[in-house]
């Protein structure tokens, strides 16, 4: 009997070519792997090791490579001598808007106003609280609220001279409104101006502590600057 050589080679052929595929398909993978394997194991002379991290750098700075080690003692971040001096300083700034808001009781007869007076009382000396407090925690003089009083004391940003404070105490009803908002707003922007002095210092301002209070500083008196800005443009509109 005669072979069916047409038939048998298509049976048989395209089985020996994709047997043959697979086998060079085989080797190639392995062929690959061993490569990447090699790759990996293979480490370029002065290349660091597996357990070091790149740190990036300060603006302008380059990265470095630290361990891990460094890298957790890195996540205790430390307060600075600026940290410090901004909340001594904001200390006195805050009992100095507390002077200011008491004054409201007796010299205003405007509802808003009380209202404001008693949201910046109640807020900022319950921050000068926790200022105090972050400051003894940490073994570091915490004035009182008149320390702002001494002599030779340095008025931070926006905080009103003797002369404007008797200004104001001078005033009553609608003339003291508009003075007192004015004034507070000024005193408000200088708190900003001093949270904007604190974060410019290198490594100030990263305490979580710090942190968090300067963010709240930056919202809640922004916020406020506009909401007195409102009341003075109200006030102005008022026939004299």
């Amino acid at each position: 009997m005669i072979p069916n050589l047409e038939k048998d080679f298509d049976d048989v052929y395209p089985l020996r070519v994709l047997k043959l595929l697979s086998q060079r398909i085989a080797c190639v993978l392995m062929t690959v792997v061993a490569g990447t394997s090699c790759h990996k194991a293979r480490v370029e002379p002065g290349a660091p090791p597996a357990s070091l991290i790149v740190q990036p750098g300060a603006p302008g700075k380059a990265s470095r490579v630290i361990a891990a080690a460094e890298a957790r003692d890195l996540s205790r971040v430390q307060y600075t001598a600026a940290d410090v001096r901004f909340m001594q300083g904001m200390i006195s700034h805050h009992a100095q808007a507390l002077e200011m808001t008491a004054l409201i009781a007796s010299r205003s007869t405007r509802e808003d106003m009380r209202k404001l007076g008693l949201r910046i009382e109640l807020s900022q000396a319950d921050e000068i609280d926790m200022m105090q407090g972050w400051l003894r925690a940490r073994g570091q003089e915490a004035p009182d609220v008149h320390a702002h009083h001494a002599h030779g004391a340095i008025l931070m940003p926006g905080m009103l001279t003797p002369e404007e404070m008797g200004r104001l105490a001078a005033s009553k009803d609608t003339a003291f409104d508009g003075l007192f908002l004015e004034l507070m707003i000024k005193h408000h922007e200088g708190a900003l101006i001093m949270v904007d002095g604190l974060l410019s210092q290198p490594g100030a301002g990263q305490d979580s502590d710090i942190f968090a209070f300067t963010s709240d500083i930056t919202a809640d008196q922004s916020m406020e600057i506009a909401r007195m800005g409102g009341m003075l443009a109200t006030l102005k509109e008022l026939p004299r």
